[in-house]
């Protein structure tokens, strides 16, 4: 089978290569899983660059998220089990964590749907307790991340402002829902959303960027507001004074998706469900911006850590449907 696979460590279009390797053998509680469709996320190129908290071994094939095909022909989501990821024609992932993909969604959707909208899912409802009628701040509201927890956040009922860099991804965050769009390469983010706000601030900031993004929020976050830490894309990790989060009454949250896979299962499975039922109805549904062919992995990933895609792109291995 072709897998891209990583044998040094570097930016993702100098070290993925393309290569034919023997199919990945499942191990004890593993499936062989057809790979329908791949989700490219910003950890895959933070594991290329050797930057990520999982460091698989090297060789390794990138790829975290991934609808895939059984032996039985059942269409599944799954987090494919490293070295052998989902930037490949088959992959491994564990029996036990699979989910079903959505009727509702196709294989490059449903392959979207798993961590950026489970992370979006516990990030708003199970940390921060996001609720209808309160101002939800999304910064990067037109990544992959940030497109969820828009989709996410208007389902709940709330009021969203997104934040975003370039006219381009402005015009992707209002197709989204955003009530308020903010440009941070042309406006004055914290003037915006306190002007938006009238001078309250955001009850809940979803922040995947970290950096100036962080700062910004600290300053913009309402009385008993809510900071969901989720990432840090701008790769500056903030130091959060918090003798200015007891002045202002604010909480910083914390969240790493991962941990509820080892501490409480169930709960991603409940999750799952929730996304489930949201997309049947359109409530959510993964803004696929593009869908690559297999050979044109590399360049995307790199893209993606060079931040210049909106939502989710997939890799759809050749003659795999999407």
């Amino acid at each position: 089978m072709q897998a891209w696979q990583v044998h040094e460590n570097g930016e993702p279009s100098e070290v993925m290569r393309l290569a034919d390797v023997a199919r990945p053998v499942p191990g004890d509680g593993q499936v062989l899983l057809k790979v329908r469709a791949a989700n490219i996320n910003f950890p895959d190129v933070l594991m290329c660059r050797g930057h990520y908290q999982v460091r698989p071994p090297l060789p390794f094939t990138p790829g975290v998220e991934i609808c895939g095909e059984t032996e039985d022909g059942r269409r599944v989501i799954a987090n494919p089990a490293l070295p052998h990821g989902g930037f490949a024609e088959y992959a491994v992932a564990d029996a036990s964590a699979l989910l079903s993909a959505p009727d509702s969604l196709d294989d490059a959707e449903a392959a979207a749907l798993h961590i950026g909208y489970q992370t979006g899912w516990f990030g708003l409802h199970r940390r921060a307790r996001l609720e209808a009628g309160e101002t939800l701040l999304v910064h990067a509201a037109a990544g992959g991340v940030g497109s969820a927890a828009v989709q996410l956040g208007k389902a709940a009922g709330a009021t969203v402002i997104g934040v975003v860099g370039g006219a381009d991804k402005a015009a992707v965050a209002r197709e989204l829902g955003c009530d308020v769009v903010v440009d941070r390469r042309s406006e004055d983010v914290i003037g915006a959303v306190k002007e938006a706000t009238g001078g309250r601030g955001a009850d809940v900031i979803y922040d995947p960027v970290g950096g100036e993004a962080y700062t910004q929020s600290t300053k913009v976050v309402a009385f008993e507001g809510r900071i969901v830490v989720v990432g840090f894309a701008s790769g500056t990790i903030p130091s959060p004074s918090l003798n200015h989060a007891l002045v202002k009454n604010y909480a910083i949250l914390g969240l790493h998706w991962g941990l509820y896979n080892t501490k409480n299962p169930k709960l991603v499975q409940h999750c799952h469900e929730q996304l489930t039922e949201l997309a049947a109805r359109g409530a959510i549904k993964p803004l696929v911006s593009e869908r690559v062919p297999l050979a044109g992995a590399a360049d995307a990933v790199q893209r993606l850590g060079d931040g210049v895609t909106t939502g989710r792109i997939a890799v759809v291995p050749t003659g795999a449907q999407a």
